[in-house]
């Protein structure tokens, strides 16, 4: 299947690719003042849907192009609703659009501040000042404006379709300065930049003002377009099932080397992640620290070897009988054992899923690029964005999107590059970004949790092929993203595994 659909609540576009879809609106009739009214209408009807931040009333930051337009329509509905209104202009308009809608306010009696608005005051700030495809650094003046506002006032400014000082297509502020925005209210389509980990602290709550574009509007992109998948999208997953009667190495057989005697943890709560995929079978090599305590802590895990200097343990590698491999969680930095173990992970013809310290390992490789894209079965990548830069130092400079996406196409790999977003890139080109998680659940764990959960579900043997690779990987890092959500309990590792295993076992009872 193709999950989720690419529709506008979920595809992610750039400023030039929001172009051609104006641009193509406009030349089939639509203008370009009708377009601007029917934004600020919905823009308005969001505004009264959130009273609370009215009470006080609005001032208006109103840029000189198409964006001030948008914040001057928002300034006259809300005025006429009897909204205590106010605009400030802090620079000559420059669209005739715009200068009409300046003109209009104050004709209904809108008041035009002279001087810029007090950072300390109570008024609710409407930012309107230049929007999508910004290039060039604030004004010094704005910049120290916006500063002083975030300070007095925290959570009293919203954004109109991006904040002032934000590049749309990055995500970073340019020069470092943006303004800092409790609600974003961004127009039609998602802007990609605002999705991206740098720019959470200035986007603040992203809300899609969906102005009712058509799958004919839509058609004019380019395929396999980003898509931003959120909790609503969980409703649409179906994830892999073995048949009625199958028995347990017909439901996936994973095998799990992790851990070390310094990192004995990470082994853990790998296991507890796959153990939450629900597969059928979980055999693990670990170091005898880990191993002495695996009946008690995991008794349905079948230790298969232990990680020590005799490499004995390679030849389980070699056994036809797994369907996923996960290496890396806790592994530690023994290079000769990696030298050993990474010809065995370089021909092993199934799902190969490494995170962690095999991904730091394989770093020191000569020709990384070359060995995964030679590698004889498919790859799945867990890295951060520290190992992600050892891996690919050349990539190091791109916005995550866009590094994940040159990575997978460039050696066959799927990457799921690891964020408060993280991004999941397909070597076909298609690519899937979280669009939501829980902060107070970035903590120690949950990495190993994840790449657990993944790889067993990459084993899950289905005669159904709900999904290409980069889907379930896709669903794999949605699922664990949720859980931290979704916990209320903790927001521990352990904790957030329990939650993941409760949450796929509702998605595949509910399948059955």
């Amino acid at each position: 299947m193709n999950w989720p659909n690419s529709d506008a609540a979920h595809l992610m576009v750039t400023a030039d690719q929001m172009a051609v879809v104006e641009n193509k609106i406009f030349s089939k009739g639509l203008s370009t003042s009708a377009l601007m009214e029917k934004v600020g209408q919905v823009m308005t009807s969001w505004f009264d849907d959130h009273q609370d931040l009215l009470a006080n009333g609005v001032i208006v930051l109103v840029g000189p192009g198409h964006n001030g337009g948008d914040g001057l329509v928002v300034a006259r509905e809300l005025f006429q609703r009897g909204i205590h209104v106010e605009i400030w202009c802090p620079f000559s308009l420059t669209k005739k659009l715009t200068i009409g809608q300046y003109s209009y306010a104050k004709w209904l009696g809108i008041h035009e501040l002279l001087n810029p608005p007090p950072p300390d005051g109570k008024s609710l700030w409407v930012e309107a000042l230049f929007g999508l495809g910004q290039s060039r650094p604030l004004p010094n003046s704005i910049a120290e404006l916006l500063k002083a506002r975030e300070k007095a006032q925290p959570k009293r400014l919203v954004s109109l379709d991006v904040p002032a000082g934000l590049c749309s297509d990055s995500g970073q502020p340019i020069e470092g300065i943006a303004a800092v925005a409790n609600y974003t209210l961004t127009v039609g389509l998602l802007k990609q930049g605002l999705i991206q980990d740098e720019a959470l602290p200035y986007v603040g709550h992203l809300e899609r003002i969906d102005i009712g574009f058509s799958n004919v509007v839509l058609d004019v992109l380019e395929n396999k377009l980003p898509l931003r998948v959120t909790s609503p999208d969980i409703s649409l997953l179906k994830l892999p099932l073995p048949q009625r009667g199958a028995m347990k190495y017909q439901r996936g057989r994973l095998l799990i080397i992790a851990g070390s005697e310094a990192y004995p943890g990470a082994a853990f709560l790998s296991i507890k992640g796959a153990l939450a995929s629900g597969v059928g079978s979980i055999k693990a090599i670990l170091p005898k620290l880990v191993s002495r305590n695996l009946w008690n802590l995991a008794p349905e895990i079948v230790l298969a070897g232990v990680l020590d200097s005799s490499k004995a343990f390679l030849t389980e590698i070699e056994s036809n009988r797994i369907d996923s491999l996960l290496v890396g969680p806790g592994l530690g930095g023994d290079k000769e054992m990696w030298g050993a173990l990474e010809k065995k992970l370089h021909g092993f013809i199934g799902l190969l899923v490494l995170d962690a310290d095999a991904l730091n390992l394989l770093a020191s490789y000569p020709e990384v690029s070359k060995w995964l894209l030679t590698r004889k079965g498919p790859t799945w990548i867990t890295p951060n964005k520290a190992e992600f830069s050892r891996l690919f130092p050349h990539l190091q400079k791109l916005v995550p999107i866009k590094a994940a996406l040159e990575a997978a196409t460039s050696t066959g790999t799927f990457v799921l590059l690891k964020g408060a977003h993280s991004v999941i890139a397909d070597p076909d080109g298609s690519i899937w970004q979280i669009g939501e998680s829980c902060p107070l659940a970035a903590r120690a764990g949950l990495g190993d949790v994840l790449a657990g959960f993944a790889a067993g579900l990459g084993a899950i043997k289905t005669d159904h092929k709900y999904f290409q690779g980069g889907e379930l990987l896709a669903a794999a890092g949605l699922l664990h993203a949720h859980a931290g959500l979704l916990n209320r309990k903790s927001s521990s590792a352990s904790s957030i595994a329990e939650c993941l295993a409760e949450l796929t076992r509702e998605i595949q009872s509910a399948q059955c």
